[in-house]
């Protein structure tokens, strides 16, 4: 399995920036090619101080030659597209081979 994590930076405009990510961007990810696994969160602390990050994504596939060509799709030009709408704060992207020490349950 391989991963993409993606964090943003906090917008000036937090709703706008939810509304845009919900409405538009995840539904751009959705769309690409031979995903395993995706979601995405808006980040909190458990002790409510600001976290480092505003929103967190996850997308995964079965490897790494898969993640590039999806990326390389239409839709993933896309999504990397998109992303000059909505996080003008900045994004940074962390991409590996994923350990799974506790698998998710099957659905």
């Amino acid at each position: 399995m391989y991963q993409l994590t993606a964090v943003y930076a906090h917008p000036q405009d937090p709703d706008s920036f939810v509304t845009h990510y919900r409405d538009t961007h995840a539904e751009i990810a959705r769309a690409l090619p031979d995903v395993q696994y995706y979601n995405w969160h808006v980040c909190e602390t458990l002790d409510g101080t600001r976290p480092p990050y505003f929103l967190a994504a996850v997308i995964q596939w079965e490897s790494k030659e898969h993640a590039l060509a999806s990326l390389d799709s239409e839709e993933g030009k896309r999504a990397v597209a998109d992303l000059a709408n909505f996080a003008q704060a900045g994004c940074e992207m962390q991409f590996g081979d994923v350990t799974v020490e506790v698998p998710r349950p099957r659905d």
